[in-house]
């Protein structure tokens, strides 16, 4: 009941891949086929070879915990065999045979059944102990260039193009540009392989249509590359071609072409095909239009939106930086404004230390005092005694708590002009007298603004 229920959840196109890749793989037990087709996303070419690598003792080449630079170009899936696709298949014509030959064919009947008994068992034997090497893909573009190399010696350069990769990179360009791929598979030793190489293929309308309208792969069976597809897409007889192109979002065959084919009949069976399928491509084409302007439109609008996004990011950059040199020029004006006004209460709290440590004036009978008359910049004059012993520190002082005087000023003689130091010029030191500096019992002082 559970085996009825699970091919019950199976689609019809998983139901066909199970049965084939059961058919391909020849595993009885349809539970493990179906693990090995979940385990490879229903990719039924790449579980097909990974379960013969397996089965005879070679490593896979489909390991999924190897990085992606060795993994192979991931094969797209192809539907081989749609409802309504256009299958061809030409037989040779047999000749009307006589009695005795149909008695000398009875005759023979029973040994050919036996040697193909025989040759088949013998073939199977000889496969458990030296496996097929076409089935280890191991340079599926060298594979399809060596059998071009081989084809051009054998039948020469007049042919259609021939698409120089592997069959799943003609299959993605395929998709990618929404084009036809036609996929030839050489038997070497059929028949009828020379005839069609010759003339079919080197037809000058059949390599015109193929070039102008088509991909064209090709590869021989005997190639583990051409051996792969031929397990996909299960031909009959050769010559063998096959048309895939995109249709309902999947890689499909549209025709298959079996046996021997003229240039006519193939150009015929081919130009009715792709026109009865040009749709699906036009279809695509146009929702891949679509989807591309309204790709673009999203672009441009994400493009408009981050570009005024910049523009207000700059805008509010440009704020930002504004406004904090603003407050920077703000918070230097108001340190600046601290620091007058320590200075100013600095002065004049030194003022009044100084007013109050000022010596008093002398009595103008003493003979060591001298008269000192002031003049400030704004004309103001000042005059007091002092005595020669006293520094000339005394003076500036004097002088330093006036009101109206400049912050920063300095003292000058009348005649001869002479800048009086009354200051210590080195920390320590004292500054000379009022007689040391020369001056006599009357001098004029004037008062100089240094300040900046």
């Amino acid at each position: 009941m559970a085996d009825e229920s699970d091919e019950r959840s199976l689609s019809t196109e998983q139901t066909e891949k199970l049965l084939q890749f059961q058919d391909l793989t020849g595993i009885e037990d349809m539970e493990r086929c179906r693990n090995i087709l979940d385990q490879h996303d229903w990719n039924i070419e790449t579980a097909v070879q990974d379960t013969l690598n397996v089965s005879e003792g070679r490593p896979t080449v489909y390991d999924r915990s190897a990085p992606s630079s060795q993994q192979p170009v991931r094969t797209p899936e192809v539907n081989t065999h749609p409802r309504d696709q256009r299958i061809y298949t030409v037989a040779r014509p047999r000749a009307n045979m006589s009695w005795v030959q149909w008695s000398y064919a009875m005759l023979l009947l029973p040994f050919r059944l036996c040697y193909s008994t025989i040759f088949d068992i013998l073939r199977w034997t000889l496969r458990l102990f030296w496996p097929d090497p076409r089935r280890i893909v191991t340079d599926p573009r060298g594979d399809v260039i060596s059998f071009i190399n081989k084809f051009e010696e054998k039948y020469g350069t007049n042919h259609p193009v021939f698409y120089r990769g592997s069959y799943s990179e003609a299959l993605a360009e395929a998709k990618r540009d929404l084009k036809f791929l036609l996929v030839y598979l050489h038997g070497d030793d059929h028949q009828d392989t020379d005839d069609f190489c010759r003339d079919t293929l080197g037809n000058a309308e059949v390599i015109e249509y193929i070039n102008s309208s088509l991909l064209f792969w090709v590869a021989s069976v005997n190639t583990p590359e051409g051996y792969r597809v031929s397990l996909a897409l299960r031909e009959n007889t050769y010559p063998f071609l096959a048309l895939i192109v995109l249709r309902d979002n999947k890689m499909t065959v549209v025709l298959r072409i079996e046996g021997a084919v003229v240039a006519e009949q193939l150009l015929e069976r081919l130009r009715r095909t792709t026109s009865e399928t040009e749709g699906y491509l036009v279809a695509m084409r146009m929702e891949r239009q679509e989807r591309n302007l309204a790709n673009t439109l999203r672009q441009e609008q994400d493009a408009a939106y981050q570009e005024s996004l910049r523009q207000d990011q700059e805008k509010a950059r440009k704020k930002r930086e504004e406004q904090e040199q603003k407050e920077k020029e703000e918070q230097e004006r108001r340190d600046e404004e601290e620091e007058r006004q320590k200075k100013k209460e600095d002065r004049a709290r030194l003022r009044i230390e100084k007013a109050a440590n000022l010596e008093a004036e002398p009595d103008s009978s003493n003979p060591d005092a001298i008269k000192i008359l002031f003049k400030l910049p704004d004309g103001k004059r000042l005059e007091r005694g002092f005595l020669k012993t006293s520094s000339l520190e005394v003076l500036y002082d004097f002088v330093f708590v006036q009101d109206g005087v400049p912050e920063e000023f300095q003292l000058q003689t009348n005649y001869p002009r002479r800048i009086l130091q009354c200051l210590p010029q080195e920390e320590g030191a004292t500054a000379p007298t009022i007689g040391e500096a020369g001056l006599s019992q009357r001098e004029m002082l004037y008062v100089q603004d240094i300040s900046d």
